[in-house]
């Protein structure tokens, strides 16, 4: 990547997008990127070096909530200090290609995670961090966020069985790339080098302790982020405290972000159908539309359940986001909330039912 003096706008992933978004009533505003965020203030870089940039009170206060603010990743119109010393202001924050949001524990708000990223990577470790249930999770929100999604396993040096774990991995990816990668050998890597050409941002998203920041450092080739190992019994240690973007030599970026935890869904159903590729295609051969998947005649749910062809943890999977993502819609709409929970009802005594039908 050229250093910060020779970096172009094209180098920080700027295309037609965000440039048609200038007006000419824009003359004295330069573009810049978002590439971290710390109380309010945000370090931005353009065509100049890093700087902090702040947002004036009038647009934080027209802000409809969390999701309009700056996040990492996103492009400003800032205005340069008027005077030496003077504070550089961001005047406008440029509409998103993409945006990954999801719901922080515990709290109602969505929050940006990473703005304007082409691909997420979906991490998980080959150890007892691995989790299919928490994959498809990550990867119907990736698919909500406008990127390409793509699993990343990692420490592959620590696993003994690599095929069944990338072979359980991608029958719930379906049709994504799933990498194996070991960020000591270097096993993979260069898969992942060319998701991330020149002008490109990929994410990193995973729970504590999945290797996140060594595979950072793994791919540029030197120490961007402290790393600190994981606990005895496998838990994850929190290295990454913040969202950052930062810069590889091979003139791609990716924004490592912290270890989370518990990741509450937000967007539309149609991430969830590309997720569960698979699911909604059986769902979709239903004989009516309203099909409630119990009892209904030629229902193909409980056909394929029956048969084997569609797994009942993939199905019970499907089902409890899509809930979640029902919920979330609901919330701001009564008359859909009370329509929801009736027909919940009856696909929550189905999954009770083959519950008891498993256990016998």
């Amino acid at each position: 990547m050229p250093d910060a003096l020779q970096r172009t706008l094209e180098d920080l992933g700027w295309n037609a997008f965000f440039a048609e978004q200038i007006t000419a009533e824009d003359p004295a505003l330069r573009p810049a990127r978002v590439v971290a965020e710390h109380r309010g203030a945000y370090r931005v870089v353009g065509e100049r070096p890093e700087e902090w940039a702040v947002l004036p009170g009038r647009l934080r206060r027209a802000a409809a909530g969390a999701t309009e603010l700056p996040a990492v990743g996103d492009w400003l119109l800032v205005q340069p200090p008027a005077s030496a010393g003077g504070q550089t202001l961001a005047q406008r924050v440029l509409d998103r290609r993409s945006a990954f949001t999801r719901r922080a524990a515990g709290q109602d708000a969505a929050q940006v995670v990473a703005a304007n990223v082409d691909v997420v990577f979906v991490v998980s470790s080959l150890n007892r961090d691995l989790s299919p249930r928490r994959v498809e999770r990550y990867l119907t929100l990736a698919w909500n966020s406008g990127a390409a999604p793509a699993v990343v396993l990692t420490k592959a040096d620590l696993c003994a069985d690599v095929a069944a774990r990338r072979a359980e991995m991608e029958a719930i990816a379906l049709d994504l790339p799933v990498h194996v990668v070991s960020s000591y050998s270097g096993v993979g890597l260069d898969g992942l080098r060319a998701e991330l050409g020149p002008g490109r941002t990929g994410v990193l998203l995973g729970s504590s302790g999945v290797g996140k920041s060594t595979l950072v450092n793994a791919l540029a080739g030197r120490e961007l982020q402290e790393v600190r190992a994981t606990l005895e019994d496998d838990r994850g240690v929190h290295t990454t405290t913040a969202r950052q973007l930062l810069f590889l030599d091979g003139g791609g970026m990716l924004i490592d972000t912290p270890g989370m935890r518990e990741v509450g869904l937000v967007g539309e159903q149609d991430g969830l159908d590309r997720a569960f590729g698979d699911v909604a295609a059986v769902v979709a051969a239903c004989r009516f539309g309203d099909c409630r998947h119990e009892h209904d005649p030629d229902c193909a749910v409980t056909a394929a359940l029956a048969d084997g062809s569609l797994p009942a943890d993939r199905w019970e999977s499907y089902v409890k986001l899509q809930r979640e993502l029902a919920f979330q819609a609901t919330r701001e709409d009564p008359d859909t909330a009370r329509a929801a929970r009736a027909g919940w009802k009856h696909v929550h005594r189905d999954l009770r039912q083959a519950s008891r039908h498993r256990r016998r």
